[in-house]
């Protein structure tokens, strides 16, 4: 069975960092097809893992630069300019601790690992679910972590939902992971099992996303 990399799919509300994670910079490049819309837009789409309201937080507290300058919410992007964004943890992050658990590993480097997650695992602290998550485990698993924002995590699986993930284990690393889903130079694959027997043979091709 082949194991996906599946499409970043955080909750909007809900975003993380490592313990105690200090603010880090990502940067990024615009990509052209964002060519025309304003900055609060664009980091929403680059950014899917961060809520609207922070990221507008962010560049109103000059947390993100276009090319090396301050920006408004409201600047219009012609694509390719660099952003640099200051990524601030949020109060509840301060809380996360690693957690010993079982992790099914299947690669790992210096840069990077891979595991297979299986259903029933959060992937994030949120609300009901701040401890006992992958992100948890990850930490446990590799301190380092604690030093990349969001412990390497760039992409989730919904909790009951099961297949292959990839972590980064360092910044550069996440950078690039993160430049690759946003070209979407990575393939995603997604299985699913019907309950039951189908009638007829098909295809559905359809647009996956948040509104």
């Amino acid at each position: 069975m082949n194991h996906p990399i599946p499409d970043t799919d955080l909750d909007e509300d809900n975003d993380f960092s490592p313990a105690c994670q200090p603010a880090e910079t990502l940067r990024l490049s615009v990509p052209i097809d964002l060519a025309g819309l304003r900055l609060d837009a664009a980091l929403a789409k680059m950014l899917p893992d961060y809520s609207r309201s922070r990221i507008a937080g962010w560049i109103k507290d000059g947390e993100v630069l276009c090319n090396g300058q301050p920006a408004s919410p409201k600047t219009k992007l012609i694509g390719g300019e660099q952003l640099a964004v200051n990524i601030q943890p949020s109060q509840e992050t301060q809380a996360y601790t690693p957690e010993a658990m079982p992790l099914d590993i299947v690669y790992e480097d210096d840069s990077v690992l891979v595991l297979n997650k299986p259903a029933g695992l959060v992937v994030h602290p949120a609300a009901g679910n701040w401890t006992g998550t992958l992100l948890n485990g990850l930490l446990a698993h590799a301190p380092e972590l604690s030093q990349v924002p969001r412990a390497g995590i760039v992409h989730r699986l919904d909790k009951d939902t099961s297949g292959l993930m990839v972590v980064a284990k360092t910044l550069p690393a996440q950078n690039h992971l993160v430049q690759q889903l946003q070209s979407r130079s990575v393939k995603r694959i997604y299985r699913a099992i019907a309950d039951g027997i189908v009638p007829f043979d098909g295809k559905i091709e359809t647009q996956i996303g948040r509104d």
